[in-house]
């Protein structure tokens, strides 16, 4: 029986993707994805199911163990993925996991910096103190979510004290419309809106 493929599609754009990646979905039957990461792709006349309840994607995925399945994860697939969630219903023998470029990689690229002594981390979902983090690492790297945007995470900074820590915020990586700024906490936490973000704090 042929092996679930997890695929790291990297942080957005298909210059990003592995070779190794584009090749195992080339010889896919099936693919499993969310609407986002479809897009761009040529498929031809494979089987395509658009994610969304999780349970019922699994079910999906059951049904065609005889088919070479493929599932897309954005960012990295053993970075928060759905591979946790894939873990818990089939055994690794079951999955060919292939990692991908993080968002929080890309972003660390760009801002030339190492992050090697970096917390790496992500708010969706989950309580993080990155007040705290930010004490203890020379770096905070975080995915943001719809609660924890980068205008929330800086009005906690502010709150602790650390509204002078630069905050850098990541829209749209890799896109064309891709924007980094570098900002105060202080300023931040009033600042407007921003659009599918990552954010590295550090120290001056």
């Amino acid at each position: 029986m042929e092996r679930i493929n997890v695929l790291g599609m990297g942080p957005g754009h298909r210059d990003y993707v592995l070779p190794i990646t584009s090749r195992l979905i080339e010889e896919s039957d099936v693919i499993v994805s969310s609407a986002r990461l479809l897009q761009g792709l040529e498929l031809g006349g494979k089987a395509v199911y658009e994610l969304g309840r999780l349970a019922e994607a699994v079910e999906h995925i059951r049904e065609n163990r005889h088919k070479k399945i493929s599932v897309l994860v954005s960012g990295d697939s053993c970075f928060y993925s759905m591979l946790s969630f894939l873990r818990r219903h089939f055994e690794s023998e079951e999955l060919n996991v292939v990692p991908g470029i993080g968002s929080l990689q890309y972003m660390f690229s760009r801002l030339g910096m190492s992050w090697s002594e970096a917390f790496m981390g992500s708010v969706h979902g989950r309580e993080v103190d990155f007040a705290e983090l930010s004490l203890r690492y020379k770096a905070v790297g975080l995915l943001t979510d719809g609660k924890w945007s980068p205008k929330a995470i800086a009005k906690v900074l502010v709150e602790k004290g650390l509204g002078e820590r630069i905050m850098y915020i990541g829209e749209n990586l890799s896109y064309e419309n891709e924007k980094i700024s570098r900002i105060r906490a202080a300023e931040a936490a009033s600042s407007g809106g921003y659009d599918m973000c990552v954010v590295v704090i550090c120290d001056e």
